[in-house]
């Protein structure tokens, strides 16, 4: 009798405990000694892994690995085939590195298990930026009920263009989110969305959106084309007093940029989940009353993240069982 085959713990399973467990059934579970980068390629290449077929891994796993890099992509068993990451977006491996070795490491994400969630907070944070709830929350703590001088008035969102930077998944949810509150949504994506898709939503260029919107929500994936898509220039070509909301990546927008368009008045405000260097948050944004700042909370729920494990789980047993992955990252769709 064959041996079974290895699978990898990278990080915590939360929540699906039972359906992780139930792999047992057809690998052995294991998980690394290491609890940082160092000790872990170190483990790599004394042969501690040797055998293992597919690795899970979570976002916070980063901390026992490092990122997914040619270096760490290189030290990884020879046996190891897949990667199942539970996540949506994936910008801590490096798929190139992954796709170049010898068998392809063969990477999924799970795309849409987090739509619903992000696009709920995506809703509040513009709700939030656009009505100018900050300084007054602020302001309340502090027993200094609306504060001194009390906050600019804000904005109702009936009729406001919302303008889509990378309407996928959570940019679709998002639109129905958006016109529920009587919002006109504009959108684009690197190719137009078949009609269906779009549901009624414009198609504009890249710099018409910047031109038009009222309020901008970046939904893109960050990589290198994206880095910083949203800096100097870009604010420039906005409207004045843009609110900006970001539940994408940090990198996607140039920080800086953002505080300086804050302060010059040329952004309204901005409503933020995700930031250039988490935890690190520039301090021009923690200091910026009309700055709404969410921890990175974009799937934090139970339904959510239940969903999300469950979804990377069926990747492994997938992997397993029949060397196919329920979704393969789009970089790897030809391999």
């Amino acid at each position: 009798m064959s041996p079974k085959p290895k699978v990898l713990l990278l990080g915590d399973i939360t929540h699906a405990h039972s359906t992780w467990n139930s792999l047992s059934s057809i690998a052995d579970l294991i998980a690394p000694e290491s609890t940082n980068r160092t000790d872990f390629i170190a483990e790599c290449k004394a042969g501690k892994l040797d055998g293992v077929t597919v690795a899970y891994r979570t976002f916070d796993s980063v901390s026992i690995t490092g990122l997914f890099d040619e270096e760490l992509v290189n030290a990884l068993p020879k046996s190891l085939t897949f990667l199942t990451h539970c996540g949506a977006g994936y910008d801590q491996i490096d798929t190139h590195a992954c796709s170049a070795r010898n068998p392809p490491l063969r990477i999924s994400n799970v795309p849409t298990a987090v739509d619903d969630a992000t696009a709920d907070v995506n809703m509040f944070l513009i709700l939030g930026a656009l009505r100018n709830f900050n300084s007054g929350m602020h302001a309340l703590r502090e027993g200094k009920w609306r504060g001194s001088p009390i906050p600019r008035l804000g904005h109702d969102p009936e009729g406001k263009v919302l303008g889509i930077l990378g309407m996928g998944g959570i940019g679709r949810n998002l639109k129905k989110k958006a016109e529920a509150f009587g919002m006109k949504v504009v959108y684009h994506n690197r190719r137009k969305l078949s009609e269906e898709l779009a549901g009624g939503a414009e198609y504009v260029s890249f710099e018409e959106l910047l031109r038009k919107s009222d309020v901008i929500s970046l939904n893109l994936p960050l990589n290198k084309q994206t880095h910083h898509i949203i800096s100097t220039p870009q604010f420039e070509l906005m409207k004045d007093g843009v609110v900006i909301v970001n539940t994408a990546r940090g990198a996607v927008m140039d920080e800086a940029a953002l505080v300086q368009a804050l302060d010059s008045g040329k952004v309204y405000s901005a409503g933020l989940d995700v930031f250039e260097e988490e935890p690190k948050i520039h301090p021009g944004l923690v200091s910026n009353p009309n700055v709404l700042l969410v921890p990175h909370m974009g799937t934090w729920t139970v339904e959510t993240q239940t969903g999300m494990e469950e979804w990377a789980i069926e990747n492994v047993r997938l992997a397993v069982e029949t060397g196919k992955l329920k979704s393969p990252v789009p970089e790897q769709a030809d391999l």
